[in-house]
């Protein structure tokens, strides 16, 4: 492990289907404001992951997620948007 490298844990909110909150795990939940908290629901641990510039992430760019863990110490991943259905138009 680098100091570059940043151990961070992943929570499935509950307000919306495929909706992941990434926090700093050396930091936890409990300094993220309340209005965020308040936003996501109720959290569900996931997995625990060490990022680092040359993790590959599904639906996220690792290296915007290590800053916003830096500099605000969660990372919040909303669900893909839903396109609407072209037979619907």
């Amino acid at each position: 492990m680098t100091d570059d490298d940043i151990i961070c844990e992943v929570y499935r909110c509950s307000k919306r289907q495929e909706m992941y909150l990434y926090v700093d795990k050396a930091q936890g939940v409990g300094v993220l404001p309340q209005e965020l908290l308040d936003g996501v629901g109720k959290l569900h641990a996931v997995m625990v992951l060490r990022l680092n510039k040359n993790r590959h992430l599904a639906r996220a760019d690792v290296r915007r997620v290590m800053d916003a863990l830096r500099q605000h110490g969660f990372y919040l991943q909303m669900p893909p948007a839903e396109w609407p259905d072209a037979t619907n138009a």
